[in-house]
């Protein structure tokens, strides 16, 4: 991801897109926050091999092979994650699936979360967006109070059917 002086989002260049087109990510007042911090960290290291900063936030680890380029494969820092918080099958897909959930939740529009996961198809984000059981809780509440009246909705017309 590009860094941009004066914006609060991040892109991912068309070339490491699925669609080959150029994705803006707007960053959150914590992500900017923690971005902010491992800079810092970085600032902080001693003199030495490694004091020189790097472009990029997830630098590739300096070895004899390898030049200062970005990080390329997580699954060894990923499975160092996990094992610190002790969780056991959480895939890092999961957590584009969370973050849709989240959001699916909270009452964002597909479109609005196609648009953060860089989709261009609804039905794809339609996959990720899982609605979790407080706001179908809510959503059934609501109904139960407009056909009761409790709350502060009248009660409902409740209209009897002549059988025939």
């Amino acid at each position: 991801m590009q860094r941009h002086k004066r914006s609060v989002a991040r892109t991912k260049a068309a070339s490491f897109t699925k669609q080959k087109k150029l994705h803006r990510v707007p960053l959150s007042a914590p992500v900017r926050q923690l971005l902010a911090e491992i800079k810092h960290a970085a600032d902080q290291r001693p003199a030495g091999a490694n004091r020189e900063l790097s472009p990029f936030v997830f630098p590739a680890q300096r070895t004899a092979r390898k030049g200062a380029g970005h990080l390329v494969e997580i699954k060894g820092p990923w499975a160092a994650i996990c094992k610190a918080a002790q969780l056991s099958g959480v895939r890092v897909h999961d957590l584009r699936h969370s973050y849709a959930s989240i959001l699916a939740s909270a009452g964002l529009s597909l479109p609005v979360i196609g648009a953060l996961l860089g989709h261009t198809q609804p039905q794809t984000t339609a996959r990720y967006a899982h609605l979790f059981d407080d706001p179908l809780r809510a959503a059934t509440e609501r109904v139960g109070a407009i056909v009761t009246g409790s709350g502060d909705s009248k009660p409902a017309d409740v209209i009897s059917l002549n059988r025939r």
